[in-house]
């Protein structure tokens, strides 16, 4: 067995992508905490990642959409000095438009998209970087960047989360927290069913397997990428992107109106 390169703790492990970060980052040598709702599926999970790969896994039992279950996960986050990553993947979508979408299930959304990732954050970076360092891996989605594909509430959570997270790289980067947020297209997992829409139904040129998804995730994070989108061909679109929303910057505050806003009105 070879030495332990620190816990990982991945949220939404029992299944899709949480379930294939907890494979690939035991093969790399950490010993796992496993959360999501189903004790069966991460029972079944841990299982198997013991059996083949050697490492400790634990599970931990929780709906990150009740507050109680929330502060359990972030008492463990608090308490373990071995945990040196968090993969923030929990959370639900929705297809339907925004506005004909129920607003409790939005609110439901928000519960865990949003709020429950922020606490958890709360809970691992700033002592992740106390002690000298750690990784957060918040996995948004592309609707991130272009929330008109799919419903605007998912679409705004998942901009909240790559929000939050260059944040917190520019506050924690310094201090030895490595965060990575990754951009998922379509992918391959039970999303899309729970959202009302198949995997099956969608264009198949559109979607990654798991998988796939993950490895070029973990590629990303090896090259040291701060933003990972696994389908984008070429860096230099999002370089770009990122280059024209710092030109943009430094142009958004004033004194005063800019001069297109300056005209009088028009006198009779």
């Amino acid at each position: 067995m070879s030495t332990t390169v620190g816990t990982a703790l991945i949220t939404g492990a029992s299944s899709g992508i949480g379930a294939v970060y907890a494979d690939r980052l035991a093969r790399r040598g950490h010993d796992l905490i496993l959360v999501a709702r189903n004790r069966e599926r991460l029972d079944a999970v841990a299982k198997r990642i013991t059996a083949q790969t050697g490492r400790t896994v634990e599970v931990l039992t929780a709906d990150l959409g009740l507050a109680d279950d929330v502060r359990r996960v972030e008492q463990v986050l608090r308490s373990r000095a071995d945990i040196s990553v968090l993969v923030n993947n929990a959370g639900f979508g929705a297809v339907a438009p925004l506005v004909a979408s129920d607003v409790d299930a939005m609110e439901s959304m928000i519960t865990l998209n949003v709020t429950a990732l922020t606490r958890l954050t709360y809970a691992f970076a700033p002592a992740a970087a106390s002690r000298g360092g750690g990784t957060m891996i918040n996995i948004g989605s592309i609707v991130a960047v272009v929330p008109e594909l799919l419903n605007g509430v998912y679409g705004a959570s998942k901009a909240y989360v790559l929000a939050l997270s260059q944040s917190l790289r520019h506050e924690l980067g310094e201090k030895g927290l490595r965060v990575q947020v990754v951009l998922p297209g379509a992918t391959a997992t039970d999303f899309w069913e729970i959202a009302g829409n198949p995997v099956e139904n969608l264009p198949q040129a559109w979607v990654m397997t798991a998988d796939d998804m993950v490895d070029a995730a973990l590629t990303g994070l090896d090259d040291g990428e701060f933003v990972t989108i696994p389908a984008l061909p070429d860096v230099e679109l999002w370089d770009a992107y990122q280059a024209a929303r710092q030109a943009l910057s430094g142009n958004l505050s004033g004194s005063r109106p800019a001069e297109r806003y300056r005209r009088t009105s028009a006198t009779h």
